[in-house]
């Protein structure tokens, strides 16, 4: 988000310390994690919400891509949909269970599997 939304289109300084992240051992606590999480979706969506027909048009160069603003408002919620069912996956497995997250709304409950269903 911060690099290909807010440098990208809305053209502030990358200050992102990839090293850094990749390196971190944690635990880092939750509060923390949400706080940051939160501030960056909040930054992004006013660089979205900033930006004119013109802008989504126009092809900026992003990490080395030639992308419109549309398609690196795209491939940014690709990606972080992608990371956050990687971390779902991993969560399920971890604690065996189904976590409920697909229910759609107005769907009867149905009684949790104990177990999360075995993967292929």
């Amino acid at each position: 988000m911060r690099q290909w939304i807010i440098s990208g289109l809305g053209g502030e300084p990358d200050v992102r310390h990839r090293d850094q992240e990749f390196s971190e051992t944690g635990p880092l606590a939750k509060r923390v994690i949400l706080s940051r999480l939160k501030a960056t979706v909040e930054e992004a969506g006013r660089v979205i919400s900033s930006r004119t027909m013109e802008d989504l048009n126009r092809v900026h160069l992003i990490q080395g891509f030639k992308v419109t603003g549309l398609q690196a408002i795209t491939h940014v919620v690709e990606h972080f949909a992608l990371h956050t069912g990687q971390i779902i996956y991993i969560t399920k497995m971890k604690m065996q269970k189904d976590l409920g997250f697909t229910r759609l709304p107005g769907e009867k409950r149905i009684k949790a599997r104990t177990k999360a269903p075995p993967m292929l």
